[in-house]
């Protein structure tokens, strides 16, 4: 089995929702992106993925999230934005343009992170 990983990262405020403490209150993270893809079939240059084309795509999904407050994006409408919501929802994008997605990690911080993965 092979395994491809790209880091990216974007800077975004948010507030969690029914949780008491420090993190109700909007707040801003410079957050890390790492997606995982697997597979066992290389194609015919021996690459699972491109680096460049899976980093291009995580990019453009991570930009729409980029200097934004999540709370207010409709995605995240009405539901708590955490990290382990942000994952899920950049996994089910890169899902759509890539198949053996594994996992997508997204660290708030460098000793903090949240993993998605089906």
């Amino acid at each position: 089995m092979f395994e491809v990983r790209v880091e990216t990262q974007f800077s975004s405020a948010h507030h969690l929702l029914n949780y008491k403490g420090k993190c109700e209150n909007q707040h801003g993270h410079n957050w890390i992106v790492e997606v995982c893809v697997t597979g066992e079939e290389l194609d015919k240059s021996n690459i699972l993925v491109d680096f460049k084309v899976l980093k291009k795509e995580v990019n453009e999904i991570v930009d729409y999230l980029d200097h934004k407050d999540i709370n207010e994006l409709p995605e995240f409408k009405g539901i708590s934005p955490s990290s382990e919501m942000i994952s899920k929802y950049i996994y089910q994008k890169v899902k759509k343009k890539f198949k053996g997605v594994s996992s997508v990690s997204v660290y708030e911080t460098p000793t903090s992170k949240a993993t998605y993965r089906e």
